[in-house]
């Protein structure tokens, strides 16, 4: 909840927000007087000033200084002064040609999208590949080896594939391992790990041991963290000793999966976390503009800029969702065989 601004106010905290993004020099009262026809004396905006520095959105380093914006300045200007920002339609051209001449390739376009986001941006860029909210069953295939022992082979939805040899209590023929396979491959069609326990009072001794290892595979996929991370721009940001630990951040798989999991709740939109939000402190000088992409609940990874809290929040904001747009229709078609027709709108900015 935001203390409520007056008109003058708003459009005040504004300017000091945009100078100093621009600038990185604080905002006098004097400045923006001569800068912009605000119809107001000096002394009127000092006394603004005042009052939106008591409320929490702006700061004075020292008394003749002028004023910056707060953690908190920063997330009304996103919240409620941003506005619609798109791209320009010359760069959204360059950068959908740029994904058409790429191969279909999941690795290539992970690191194209880290490489336009952190160019885009100026700043760091990190981007996850779609993984599936519930890892889901979609095929075992059971190979005989030799004497007890078996191949084991267990698809999954978006195409991991898992192996293991098993020893079993006495031969079989491949005919016999086969028809156990058709089986669990009909009960478990696009079974979760906790319908695949459901279902084992219902298997006999071959398919029931077979069944737990593809409970244990799904299992350990649905808990899995964060593993595979494609980041670009670093270099962007080392030098900033108020971002430095960003990079620990992109490092750290533990730290950037909270991140997501406590960010990544709501079903669409371009969402951006300022300060740490007060629960991270590595990112109190950082702000990161994330979004989602894929097909939402189902099948999803996410694509991000980070950077210090004085960014270009439109331009960024503007970028994270247009390559996300891109990303989701490059999911639809890469995995158009595992997932159903909708991609995610990205449409909406939260803070």
């Amino acid at each position: 909840m935001f203390p409520e601004l007056t008109e003058r106010q708003e459009r005040l905290l504004g300017l000091v927000v945009r100078h100093y993004i621009e600038t990185g020099s604080p905002a006098g009262s004097k400045t923006l007087v001569d800068m912009f026809d605000l119809g107001v004396s000096s002394a009127t905006v000092r006394n603004e000033f005042v009052d939106l520095t008591e409320m929490g959105y702006l700061a004075q380093w020292h008394t003749s200084a002028g004023r910056v914006p707060t953690e908190q300045g920063y997330r009304y200007f996103v919240q409620k002064l941003l506005g619609d920002f798109h791209l320009p339609f010359d760069e959204q051209q360059m950068i959908r040609h740029q994904f058409h001449q790429a191969r279909l390739d999941l690795d290539q376009w992970m690191r194209l999208a880290a490489a336009i986001l952190a160019r885009t941006s100026l700043g760091a860029s990190f981007v996850t590949p779609p993984r599936p909210s519930s890892n889901r069953f979609r095929h075992v295939q059971l190979i005989s080896t030799q004497g007890r022992l078996v191949l084991m082979i267990v698809v999954l939805y978006g195409g991991e594939v898992k192996q293991q040899m098993l020893t079993l209590a006495e031969p079989l023929t491949q005919l016999q391992l086969s028809t156990a396979a058709d089986r669990l491959n009909t009960l478990f069609t696009n079974a979760t790990a906790e319908d695949v326990h459901a279902r084992f009072n219902q298997l006999e001794a071959l398919e029931h041991d077979v069944a737990v290892l593809i409970h244990e595979i799904l299992a350990r996929a649905d808990s899995r963290a964060v593993s595979d991370v494609y980041h670009d721009g670093l270099v962007n940001i080392v030098e900033d000793a108020g971002t430095r630990q960003a990079v620990r951040f992109l490092e750290e798989r533990t730290l950037l999966a909270s991140v997501l999991s406590e960010t990544q709740t709501e079903e669409r939109g371009v969402q951006v976390v300022i300060g740490g939000e007060g629960r991270w402190e590595e990112l109190k000088d950082c702000s990161i503009i994330l979004s989602r992409y894929g097909v939402i609940d189902e099948f999803s990874g996410t694509v991000a800029v980070i950077g210090p809290t004085r960014m270009a929040y439109g331009r960024n904001v503007a970028a994270v969702r247009y390559v996300a747009n891109l990303m989701s229709g490059f999911v639809y078609e890469y995995y158009l065989e595992y997932t159903p027709i909708h991609t995610i709108p990205n449409e909406e900015v939260r803070t």
